[in-house]
């Protein structure tokens, strides 16, 4: 898959550095991947949910959320966001 962008990712592991490896372990697994439905998708990431057209992870034990646009048929995701579970929960994300 192609993933768009990997800035997000740098950004907020060098806020939050304890948040590195489960971004880095997401984004091998994600690059090496060629997932061709949400349902295979979740065969690799069992706790991704889909909300609305997004689809949202949860890395590092649950603390972080990463929300992507997925094109399964392009083979692109798109992060659109990457918050901390606080952030996540107040919701402004869904704006």
């Amino acid at each position: 898959m192609h993933i768009i962008t990997r800035k997000r990712l740098n950004e907020f592991a060098e806020k939050h550095p304890d948040a590195a490896p489960g971004l880095k372990h997401w984004y091998k697994h994600v690059k090496s991947k060629d997932f061709k439905s949400f349902a295979e998708l979740r065969e690799t990431f069992p706790s991704a949910d889909q909300v609305g057209g997004l689809t949202v992870f949860n890395i590092g034990g649950n603390k972080v959320r990463l929300i992507a646009a997925i094109h399964y048929n392009r083979k692109i995701v798109y992060i659109r966001a990457v918050l901390t579970h606080r952030e996540y929960d107040e919701g402004t994300w869904k704006e």
